[in-house]
């Protein structure tokens, strides 16, 4: 029995020889079987399930690793599909920009005076701001001159890595390290600020954080309406007065509401102002101290929302704004629907800021946060 059982009872059962005498003498009804087969199957049957159940973590452990690599797959390919939605929202910059740049390339072999000169054309008229295009077009000079880099190939790569470099300081990690965290969004008309906001509060609402919307908008025609219609689709609550209202006024309840509510961030609207118009960026001065007399320290953030259509006069503006209230980071709105893009390399290299987020579209994911190595990646990707 001893011998028998080391054999194993499926090995005994297949691998046995019949003798004569086990075999049947007539044929079997349909169905039947010879005594000693069902024995042994039986003994074949319980061997098989013991040997299942022994298997079963390992089958176990090959599904969980499955499933993690169909879970790293998914993670991959929505990384792609953002990548690619990102690419296709710089569609407009990289023909405007790469596209010449690459034109100017093909077919060139050296780096000579002539190509010096159409170079320096082309970053001069790509957006990219007049100090930071003679900045790189000196860089480019200085290596050129110093055989450092001798043919377009390597140049193209090394204004690829620049501007990723000036990008790179813009991406900061957006730290809400205050209870309420208290933002106030400013801007000039158009820009996309009340709709910025309204992302913005799904998104934290998303991550689980209370958010509090105010409504400091009080003159623009349906400001506050929009926003109204922004604080329903985020599921998040709002402070709102009548239009003409005073718009310190409502900062002043904004905030006291979201500490008595104990709101983790509160977003405060603001009205449109032109950055040359002294009389209106003092009322933003009045807004922030009145934010800050409701609640010491704050606002925590003021953001600003740049339409990245209005190209080089972008970096004028967030300038004046910054000289004004203090600038803590940026939003560049509306990169899908222009080609001059080129100016978020402008700002982050001036006023070396961080930008938030960007707008690649008008979904609400289109409002992402800014990857420096993704977007010069989808920048220069080839035309």
């Amino acid at each position: 029995m001893e011998d028998k059982d080391k054999k194993g009872l499926v090995g005994r059962f297949f691998s046995r020889k019949k003798k004569p005498e086990e075999l049947p003498e007539k044929p079997l009804a349909s169905g039947d079987k010879p005594l000693a087969i069902e024995e042994n199957a039986a003994e074949a049957d319980k061997a098989d399930s013991s040997t299942v159940a022994q298997e079963s973590p390992v089958v176990n452990g090959a599904d969980r690793e499955t499933a993690a690599l169909d879970e790293d797959s998914q993670q991959v390919n929505e990384s792609a599909g953002l990548f690619s939605r990102l690419k296709k929202g710089l569609s407009k910059t990289r023909q405007r920009f790469v596209g010449t740049l690459d034109g100017l390339f093909y077919g060139k072999k050296e780096i000579d005076e002539e190509f010096l000169e159409q170079l320096e054309e082309i970053l001069l008229t790509s957006d990219l701001g007049v100090q930071t295009s003679y900045r790189l077009f000196a860089e480019v000079e200085e290596r050129v001159s110093h055989q450092a880099l001798e043919d377009p190939k390597q140049l193209r790569l090394f204004l690829q890595q620049e501007i990723q470099k000036i990008l790179q300081t813009a991406e900061q990690p957006w730290e809400i390290n205050h209870k309420p965290y208290v933002i106030m969004a400013v801007g000039v008309n158009g820009v996309g600020k009340t709709t910025t906001i309204g992302k913005l509060a799904a998104i934290f609402a998303a991550q689980g954080k209370e958010v509090l919307l105010g409504a400091a908008d009080t003159f623009r025609a349906a400001a506050i309406e929009q926003l109204e219609v922004w604080a329903e689709r985020a599921k998040v609550p709002i402070i709102r007065q009548k239009m003409g209202a005073d718009p310190a006024a409502v900062c002043f309840d904004t905030v006291q509401s979201a500490v008595s509510r104990g709101a983790d961030v509160a977003i405060i609207d603001t009205a449109g102002r032109l950055h040359t118009k002294v009389n209106l960026m003092d009322e933003l001065k009045k807004m922030k101290r009145v934010i800050e007399k409701a609640l010491p320290g704050a606002p925590h953030e003021i953001l600003l929302v740049l339409d990245a259509n209005t190209g080089q006069n972008a970096i004028n503006q967030a300038r004046m704004f910054h000289e004004a209230l203090g600038i803590n980071g940026l939003v560049m709105t509306k990169l899908d629907g222009t080609a001059k893009g080129g100016v978020i390399v402008g700002v982050c290299d001036e006023l070396k800021l961080p930008v938030r987020y960007i707008g690649i579209g008008e979904q609400l994911d289109d409002l992402r946060p800014f990857k420096a190595a993704d977007f010069v990646n989808a920048l220069f990707d080839r035309v």
